[in-house]
């Protein structure tokens, strides 16, 4: 009887002991459907090499980590602006996604909607030790970081070597040359620099620059605040007169151009020159003749720093609503690692933000070139597009396209940026 008794005791606590041992299982995330972790990544690389290489990328993160499963999707850029903001004031909005740099992104960390990642990217941290730490600038507000770059682009004025050599020109250091330079190119019968406009973000990278070359550093700053900005400095329209200074030797009505050919007509030797970003090479390497490029020139009675770059980094962002941040900061550390960003310059053509991805195994010396071009930048001048509050960007973009067709003064056109932008402050307090 006390043998019956023991019995039963021993089996009721083995019972419970599987029983807890079960629970604990679950809990712990070793049974096999509580063990699966999901992630979601939304970009705008959506077609071409771009997308095949991250979905490569995404299978060979997966294969390494078994229980992870990323779900992919993609838009081009402008379908991708208005998907994310959706996306992002739903109630799922994806773990991973892209965000230009700048105002674009800080959008996104002022209405908290993204994970504060200064942590994960400080040095001695894989992101922090792998990738230029330059390139976390753009994604740092109030001195921490919410964005990790994947790649970094400039701009510069892409040039065909051999129309420069016929004609005796070469690269102009100062607007005074570059005037100079343009007149001889259009004398001698070719379109001196192809321009498409028909989408005015092509418009907004002149004025980047001009801006930036016209307009004291700290007016710039000030105004491209969105709290503080005025716009009433009388180098605003300055900037806008240099690029009607520009017109007569830009293609032909550039706003019914399309960007892509204005590409080809520089590709097709009927353009001297092209104002191009550098992640936009592979477009350029069709080309059948040598080319180069310069950085913007300086303009003599110019007050901004003429060694800066137009440019951005560009990257991603984790949502704040994220269930597995610790996850999506592993598979940004794969995407930026050395191995994985060698092979994305070289089936992209795409310079990555990694340290030393872009070397002899990866790519070629002009491609080398570039990311030398962008080191010794003494600043990066981010895209007035993205660095701007996108009720600016609308009227600025616009009234510039308005301009280049003869509607609207460059006075007329600095009066409603004021306008949008004093609306804006207003809104920001």
């Amino acid at each position: 009887m006390k043998k019956s008794k023991l019995f039963s005791v021993m089996i009721t606590l083995l019972m419970i002991t599987f029983s807890i041992a079960g629970c604990s299982s679950t809990s712990n995330g070793t049974d096999k459907k509580d063990d699966q972790v999901e992630l979601s990544f939304f970009h705008r690389f959506a077609d071409g090499a771009n997308k095949q290489f991250f979905d490569s990328a995404v299978k060979e993160f997966e294969s390494q980590n078994p229980k992870v499963k990323i779900k992919v999707s993609s838009a081009i850029n402008d379908d991708y602006k208005q998907k994310i903001n959706v996306l992002l004031g739903s109630s799922n909005p994806p773990d991973i996604f892209f965000a230009w740099s700048g105002e674009y992104a800080n959008k996104f960390v002022r209405s908290g909607k993204v994970l504060d990642l200064t942590k994960y990217t400080k040095a001695g941290t894989e992101l922090g030790d792998q990738i230029f730490t330059s390139q976390f600038g753009p994604y740092t507000f109030e001195r921490k970081v919410y964005g990790v770059p994947i790649v970094m682009d400039g701009k510069a004025f892409f040039y065909n070597k051999e129309i420069f050599k016929k004609l005796g020109v070469n690269e102009p250091k100062t607007w005074n040359e570059f005037m100079t330079v343009l007149k001889k190119i259009k004398q001698g019968g070719y379109t001196p620099i192809a321009f498409g406009n028909q989408s005015n973000w092509a418009v907004g990278h002149y004025l980047t620059t001009l801006n930036q070359r016209m307009v004291d550093p700290a007016v710039l700053k000030k105004d491209y605040n969105r709290s503080t900005g005025e716009f009433t400095d009388p180098s605003y329209v300055t900037a806008l007169e240099k690029m009607i200074e520009l017109e007569p030797y830009f293609t032909k009505e550039p706003n019914a151009v399309t960007d892509d050919s204005a590409i080809n007509a520089f590709v097709n030797g009927k353009a001297a020159i092209y104002y191009n970003q550098f992640n936009q090479i592979p477009y350029i390497k069709p080309a059948k003749f040598d080319w180069g490029w310069f950085n913007f020139p300086a303009i003599e009675d110019g007050k901004g720093d003429p060694q800066e770059l137009t440019g951005a980094s560009q990257g991603f962002m984790v949502s704040a609503k994220t269930k597995n941040p610790d996850m999506a900061i592993k598979f940004l550390n794969f995407l930026t690692s050395k191995t994985i960003a060698e092979k994305m310059v070289k089936e992209t053509g795409m310079v990555s933000s990694t340290i030393d991805a872009v070397n002899k195994n990866s790519a070629d010396q002009k491609m080398m070139d570039v990311v030398e071009t962008i080191k010794q930048a003494s600043g990066m001048n981010v895209w007035l597009d993205t660095a701007l509050d996108s009720k600016i960007v609308d009227v600025y973009l616009n009234g510039a396209q308005q301009m280049l067709n003869k509607e609207k003064t460059p006075e007329e056109v600095m009066k409603e940026v004021q306008k949008a932008a004093k609306e804006v402050k207003e809104s920001s307090k």
